[in-house]
């Protein structure tokens, strides 16, 4: 029974950071493009690593349904930070890629990103640190099912 109290201390904990982190990101991302969304600046960032998905794929990575995710596409094409092209090989296939005008701003929103997640950790410890990545890795590992 402790270990069940221990996993729901885990989740409601991780959901807190998790909350937290968001919030943070969202903050970024309306910094560097006022009125766009946190699930907009998260199509973004898969799409700048991946460069072309389809909607299924998107939605899969997002965890999010189609019709959602082809809401969000819809308002960033609006915007003129995406693309959507017909696939040469199958004219039902549509592919979705980032706009050339997106991709300056990308880089200097990862840029402000890493510099708002060092200005957390730096108020940090050493052996603050130190935890939070053996704690990460940990989770990482579990979640991934390998051994330690």
């Amino acid at each position: 029974m402790e270990n069940l109290n221990d996993s729901a201390k885990v989740s409601k904990l991780f959901h807190e950071v998790m909350h937290m982190f968001k919030q943070s990101m969202s903050k970024v991302i309306e910094e560097m493009n006022p009125g766009m969304t946190a699930p907009q600046g998260m199509v973004m960032g898969i799409l700048s690593k991946e460069k072309t998905m389809k909607i299924t794929e998107l939605s899969s990575r997002l965890s999010l349904s189609n019709s959602t995710v082809s809401g969000i596409v819809d308002r960033l094409e609006k915007q003129g930070l995406v693309e959507r092209k017909r696939s040469e090989e199958d004219r039902r296939v549509v592919n979705v890629s980032m706009s050339p005008n997106f991709t300056g701003m990308h880089q200097n929103f990862h840029k402000r990103l890493e510099e708002n997640i060092g200005n957390v950790l730096n108020k940090g410890t050493q052996e603050e640190l130190n935890k939070i990545f053996v704690g990460l890795d940990v989770l990482k590992q579990l979640l991934g099912g390998s051994e330690k």
